[in-house]
């Protein structure tokens, strides 16, 4: 089938080029002009340019292109959005609770950093400092992007490692409308099961947080910007997380559910107590109500709200909202 890379360079299409020829062995030029949906005398002037580069290339003898076995490429010839792909990756091993992948991640990340040239590593080490993974969480859940989310994460983090404004419109939830915000980007912050950008919001005059899935356009602006005077990532979370806007809560989970909401939890637990029964007891202090009560009914019965009384009002109000939803189908 053919691969839409027309958006590669010349270096970018030979290094794949390359990669292909060492995994794939014995493509024709036809399969690999169709692969990288460019012509046939493109992929001839391609191999050529291979050859003279010094790449071993042979034709094998039941037909295709080949590299000599043994054949080496230069160490991590990867582009500044494949490194931080990596690299993010490895901060996601690291968040398991297997003490031997946190080890080789730590490994793999060095080994990774030591090599790449020295902007790309500025670059890293730039992103790196702006983003946040599970500051909440010993342990992390799934990784995977929601399909609103994809593409944005790579793009709002070359606008933050570089400074530029983004211009985009938000979905806001409480008001069921989108507004368009231009934002100053200062971290990504990864929780249990989304990515959030945390931005300068022009319209607000203020820091505030916005969920990658609840963006809608996006689009990076030329203009630059200089981050606010001090402005430190983890310890701005660590504010948020004693915000005096945040309300304390107590909620007791049947142990079966205690496993998995403990990893999703979306603050720091000040305290895990076995109450008896199949039963655990977590308090916890965090700012959204409405959050934290959307996030309770996944878990059913297997979840009750101790205090505050707002709380449990809010859990019961969404819990009616859904079955008065499906009242019709009940009669």
């Amino acid at each position: 089938m053919a691969r839409s890379d027309r958006s590669l360079n010349k270096t970018e299409r030979l290094f794949a080029l390359v990669l292909l020829l060492q995994n794939r062995p014995n493509m024709t030029s036809r399969d690999l002009a169709e692969h990288f949906a460019v012509s046939r005398r493109t992929i001839f002037r391609d191999l050529r340019t291979l050859g003279e580069s010094g790449v071993p290339l042979t034709y094998a003898e039941h037909g295709g292109y080949e590299i000599l076995e043994g054949y080496q490429l230069p160490p991590l010839m990867f582009s500044a959005r494949e490194a931080a792909t990596l690299l993010i990756g490895t901060g996601f091993t690291k968040l398991q609770p297997d003490a031997s992948l946190r080890t080789d991640a730590d490994a793999v990340a060095m080994k990774i950093r030591n090599v790449l040239p020295e902007p790309v590593r500025d670059y890293i080490d730039r992103l790196q400092d702006q983003t946040v993974l599970a500051p909440f969480n010993e342990t992390a859940g799934s990784a995977g992007a929601t399909e609103d989310e994809q593409g944005l994460w790579f793009e709002l983090s070359e606008a933050m490692a570089r400074q530029r404004v983004v211009k985009m419109t938000y979905y806001v939830a409480s008001r069921d409308e989108e507004t368009v915000r231009e934002v100053d980007p200062l971290g990504l912050v990864y929780y249990s099961d989304h990515w959030n950008l945390i931005a300068y919001d022009h319209l607000r005059d203020d820091i505030r947080n916005f969920r990658l899935d609840q963006i809608k356009k996006l689009r990076t602006r030329f203009d630059t910007f200089e981050p606010p005077a001090g402005f430190d990532l983890k310890e701005h979370l660590r504010e948020r997380g004693t915000s005096p806007q945040n309300v304390r809560m107590t909620v007791r989970f049947r142990d079966r559910a205690w496993r998995w909401a403990r990893r999703q939890v979306p603050a720091d637990v000040e305290q895990e107590l076995p109450v008896g029964d199949g039963w655990t007891q977590v308090t916890f202090e965090f700012e959204n109500l409405a959050y934290v009560a959307k996030w309770l009914l996944r878990y059913g019965t297997d979840a009750e709200v101790v205090e505050p009384d707002e709380l449990r009002r809010e859990v019961a109000d969404q819990a009616r909202a859904v079955a008065e939803m499906y009242g019709a189908v009940a009669a």
